[in-house]
Formats: structure tokens, sequence, C-alpha cells
């Protein structure tokens, strides 16, 4: 089978590259929709966003950006240029369970856990190493990791984007909307988490909320 990736300005792609490889999925084209420098290391070719065929129109496509606003943006141009079958890949290191629903288009990285029953919207990005607890609900284009734990029965805001610095980062919640709950060691703290945001922990105990697109 061959993949397409769309968006080639992120070092994130190569992590990508590497998943596809360990599928035994073949990467055909990367697609440039920026000026700017391209992480394609394999030998691929490179299209522009305007001069694609409809044999690559055809083909299924993931986007490798980690940022839910940048993702977003991404999801939207590629629907305008006729690419229509955004693909989900789950790397074939991760554990994943039985039951699991998992949105169009969404990409779990190498060594990720993922819980039974939880529910995955479109165009998720699970970065290295995260751990997802059963019943989780995660928006569509939610970005997460590397290396965050999210507890069973936690809902994740549609684009709201968590990553972690260091420490490690635990997040717990009964079906909270548009609330993430951090523990760092034994502090807790309570973030409202407007739409396009994204949460960023860092050293120290502390949390800082900063524009999606990091």
């Amino acid at each position: 089978m061959e993949i397409v990736l769309f968006a080639t300005g992120s070092p994130i792609l190569v992590d990508v590259e590497e998943s596809l490889a360990r599928a035994s999925l073949r990467l055909r084209a990367g697609i440039r929709n920026r000026d700017g420098t391209d992480y394609l290391t394999a030998p691929t070719p490179l299209l522009r966003s305007t001069d694609l065929d409809p044999a690559i129109l055809e083909t299924p496509f993931l986007i490798p950006l980690f940022g839910s606003a940048n993702r977003r943006l991404a999801a939207h141009e590629a629907k305008a240029l006729g690419l229509d079958r955004p693909y989900s890949l789950i790397d074939p290191t991760a554990i994943v369970p039985r039951r699991l629903t998992f949105g169009p288009g969404s990409y779990v990285n190498a060594g990720c856990t993922l819980g039974a029953g939880s529910v995955f919207g479109a165009f998720v990005f699970v970065n290295r190493g995260t751990t997802i607890g059963h019943h989780a609900e995660i928006g569509d284009f939610v970005s997460i990791g590397p290396g965050v734990v999210v507890a069973g029965q936690t809902r994740l805001p549609f684009t709201s984007s968590v990553t972690v610095n260091d420490t490690g980062a635990e997040m717990t919640g009964a079906s909270l909307t548009g609330v993430i709950v951090i523990v760092l060691a034994a502090d807790e703290k309570r973030i409202p988490v407007p739409l396009d945001s994204a949460i960023v922990v860092v050293r120290a105990r502390e949390a800082v909320l900063l524009a999606a697109g990091v």
C-alpha cells in the first residue's frame, strides 16, 4: 500500500517515515504546502501542492504535523486540493487493545500504550511513549505527547495540544470537557482549555498555557 505525506515542513516527519517503514507501507510522495525546509529523508518525490495529478489525489494521505492548529489548517487545504482519503496509522510498536475507535487521518507514534474502549477523533496525533487509559475520549485534531500519561475516562477537547518537557505529566479527569487536570508529583492544577490551545508542562511543577500551533 502507498501513502502520501501532506505538509513536509516539520521535523516530526522523520518519525512518521519510520512508522510507515515498520508498517511495511510505501511512501509514494511528499507534498510541500509551504515554502521552507523540507524534512523528507527517504528517496521520495517532493511535489508542490499546485502540481498534483489524479493518481496522487487518489492516494491515502497523512499529515505529519504535531501542532493542532497547523494540522487542522493542512487538513482543510488537503481537502480543498482534492485529497479525500485520510489514512490512520498506528505504529506497530504500540500496544493496542482489541476495542478501540480510531478516526481518519490519525497517527500514533512508536512505543505508545492505548487503553481499551477509548475513542479517538479525526486527525489526532499521539507522540512517542504516550500512555492513554481506558475509555478516554480524544477529540478531533488533538495532539498529545511525547511521554504524557492520560488516565482513563479523561476527555480531551477538540484541537487541544498537550506536551511534556522533562518531568513527565499525568492527566486525569472524569469526562471533563474544556478542562485538563495536570498532576505533577503531589500538586494538581486545573486549567480551563479554550479551543486552539496548548498546555505545556515544564519543570518546577508549573503549567503554562500557550497558543496552539507549537
